[in-house]
């Protein structure tokens, strides 16, 4: 008997849940779009971006989602022919680094597959032997949605830096912002791209670009860049209109800054930080207790790199796909699917699957979902190992 009746529960990895007054805020008419209160909130949505980024940098809204993102940091900063090395640990960092190459950039690669994050010596190495400074910036993703795989990304500034490169270095922080900690300033990065439909907590249709004083400079040498994606009468403009290239997304603007109160004056980033740090954990303590009696584990072993936001791991014998489909038709669940894991339309792809724990989650949410898994394996005679539900409670009990 089907019990997926009632509410159900998106937990994959964006669009996250959406908080009830974000969509109660985007429920209204439009605005006057040429002058009055949306130029006040253009103006505001604008400096919370910069405060939940905390930097000080400039900031590019897009009507875009994260691709769109990339393609405008990429347009921005590089001329055809220039060079890049992209640091890969994932699906997302590899079509990162696919985009760039498309628009004309030559693009090195380091690849660091899909267990573990990127190795800052092998970074200073590549930077090192660069003499000629070609390299004109670093790709990263800091959080790969896909592996799960969390990258430490102040310590390929410091590699950076040791290897005395002038390479700009950017990041992806899609997966991560309002999530994991984030400090673009602290940390030395001079391109950080984002999407409104993760951490943020807003439908998809927002990409956000910040870029440095640095960046900037370099940008107005760059030969890519076209009218739509440059930067400069987005960061700097004139009119309410440049902000977004033409008529503003007046409701996602509405949602948006609706949730950044949210999360800059109510609840706070810090707290942000620990609570996903904690259902992050809680989802962990699940899988290693499932895991001890049968094919099931987490794709990233050592946990200072995985992700707070997201959760890849895999049930093996096609067991991650029945239990996706279960949860979805039996228990008003949708679970993530595997990415990049495994050749498309092998059966190793059925094996992975994600669960994120992004945006506006809770512990009954994290709870609930972790043990309507379990019943899905007990329907699907899947082997686990016990105690997983009382391992996830234990770490929900630590807060």
């Amino acid at each position: 008997m089907s019990l997926s009746q009632g509410r159900p529960y998106l937990a994959i990895p964006g669009p996250s849940t959406m908080p009830d007054r974000v969509l109660a805020a985007m429920h209204r008419p439009a605005p006057n779009i040429y002058e009055g209160d949306i130029e006040l909130l253009a103006a505001r949505v604008a400096d919370g971006l910069r405060r939940v980024a905390l930097s000080t940098s400039h900031v590019a809204i897009y009507i875009a989602n994260g691709h769109g993102a990339w393609e405008a940091s990429l347009a921005n900063i590089f001329s055809r022919g220039d060079k890049a090395l992209a640091l890969i640990t994932g699906r997302f960092g590899d079509i990162w680094a696919q985009s760039a190459a498309a628009m004309g950039v030559e693009v090195e690669r380091l690849e660091f597959g899909i267990k573990s994050s990127v190795d800052p010596d092998r970074v200073e190495a590549a930077l090192r032997a660069d003499a000629g400074h070609e390299i004109k910036a670093v790709l990263l993703t800091h959080v790969d949605t896909a592996s799960s795989l969390r990258n430490d990304i102040a310590a390929v500034r410091a590699a950076i830096d040791a290897a005395g490169h002038p390479a700009l270095l950017m990041v992806d922080a899609i997966a991560s912002l309002g999530c994991d900690e984030f400090r673009m300033d602290d940390w030395g990065v001079d391109v950080m791209v984002a999407a409104s439909q993760k951490g943020l907590m807003v439908p998809p249709g927002l990409g956000f670009v910040w870029f440095s004083d640095k960046a900037n400079e370099v940008s107005k040498k760059a030969d890519l860049v076209s009218p739509y994606w440059n930067w400069q009468p987005r960061a700097f403009p004139e009119m309410v209109y440049q902000y977004f290239g033409g008529t503003s997304p007046t409701h996602h603007l509405f949602g948006l800054d609706e949730s950044l109160k949210m999360i800059l004056e109510e609840e706070g980033l810090p707290h942000i930080w620990a609570r996903h740090g904690t259902l992050a954990r809680t989802v962990w303590a699940a899988f290693e207790a499932w895991g001890q009696d049968g094919d099931i584990a987490l794709n990233v072993a050592n946990p200072a790199q995985r992700a707070h936001s997201v959760t890849a791991a895999r049930i093996g014998g096609g067991g991650a796909q029945r239990l996706r489909h279960w949860l979805e038709t039996e228990a008003g669940v949708t679970l993530g699917i595997g990415l990049g894991m495994a050749d498309p339309g092998t059966p190793e792809a059925n094996d992975f699957l994600r669960v994120a724990h992004m945006g506006h989650v809770n512990a009954h949410m994290t709870l609930g979902a972790l043990a309507t898994m379990e019943a899905g394996m007990q329907a699907l005679d899947i082997a686990h190992g016990g105690g997983a539900l009382a391992a996830a409670a234990a770490e929900v009990a630590k807060g």
